[in-house]
């Protein structure tokens, strides 16, 4: 038999070999998948194997129906119990009973409970009518009174009192107080002028004394009194309370400025009231020295 033969015969007992074992493939996975898969199931969708329909849970390799309760609906079994209960129902034991929703009430979007209508109020398990007094109105809250006093009303109890604003006085952004005017200071249930002194001016504050000393004076009781400037010294602005610096060279003493003593080899520092030592020397008590 010549060699074109012999790779003839043996491509055609090949192409059978390969013929059997694919159809004995076919036939083994056609009988395992009608094996596996049970009743109620069905393919997964991603993945291999099976996986229960909806109303059913796996069990020892089996589908069984979930027991719904009545009132309820079939949902995933990963969850749980594989159902959950209908609009208006609440799961209790093993079913659903009826939420009962009180007069002026309704289910909330949950569908699990119910709340009440506006102008009415939770009181234990019914809802009851929000007295809403004269000059007042609704608002939307769940706790307090339920009603707000309009504009110009205080609350007093379960009414609405007016406000009595005093003269130079207006109501304030709340609606139910009062401000007094600019210029004008609270004093109890009143508002009285402030009194600016000589050499002062007018400061729009809700604190303090209402008025501010002028530069070069300083407040002393209800006065702005000239600062006693000392020889060598300028006025200055600051939060120390002292309204004068002494100059570079000079260092504050009691109420005078009196000059530095700088020693040899020193200079005046920075700030200027004080002085340090030339390089290389080194301090040593009130004076500059090499070490």
């Amino acid at each position: 038999m010549t060699g074109f033969r012999k790779f003839h015969v043996l491509f055609i007992r090949s192409l059978g070999v390969l013929a059997f074992l694919t159809m004995s493939a076919s036939a083994t996975f056609a009988q395992s998948g009608s094996f596996t898969t049970p009743p109620n199931a069905r393919a997964k969708t991603y993945g291999s194997g099976w996986e229960c329909n909806l109303g059913y849970r796996e069990a020892n390799g089996r589908c069984i129906a979930v027991k719904i309760p009545a009132n309820a609906y079939a949902t995933p079994t990963f969850n749980g119990r594989g159902w959950e209960c209908r609009r208006g129902y609440r799961a209790a034991s093993e079913g659903c009973v009826a939420i009962k929703v009180p007069a002026n009430a309704y289910l909330n979007s949950s569908g699990e409970a119910w709340e009440c209508e506006r102008g009415f109020r939770w009181v234990k398990d019914s809802c009851a009518v929000i007295k809403v007094p004269a000059n007042a109105y609704l608002v939307e809250s769940s706790y307090g009174t339920g009603w707000q006093c309009d504009r110009g009303y205080q609350a007093a109890g379960l009414t609405c009192a007016a406000l009595e604003v005093p003269a130079n006085a207006y109501i304030n952004e709340s609606g139910d107080g009062w401000t007094c005017d600019q210029r004008y200071r609270r004093v109890g249930v009143v508002c009285k002028a402030i009194k600016v002194p000589a050499n002062a001016y007018y400061e729009h504050s809700s604190y303090g004394v209402g008025w501010k000393c002028n530069r070069g004076y300083q407040a002393v009781n209800s006065a702005c009194v000239a600062v006693k400037l000392p020889v060598n010294a300028y006025l200055k602005d600051g939060y120390d309370g002292r309204k004068w610096k002494c100059n570079r060279g000079y260092v504050a003493i009691n109420k005078t400025c009196i000059a530095m003593k700088v020693p040899a080899n020193a200079h005046i520092d920075y700030a200027g009231d004080e002085w340090a030592c030339d390089a290389p020397y080194q301090k040593e008590k009130d004076s500059c020295v090499l070490r």
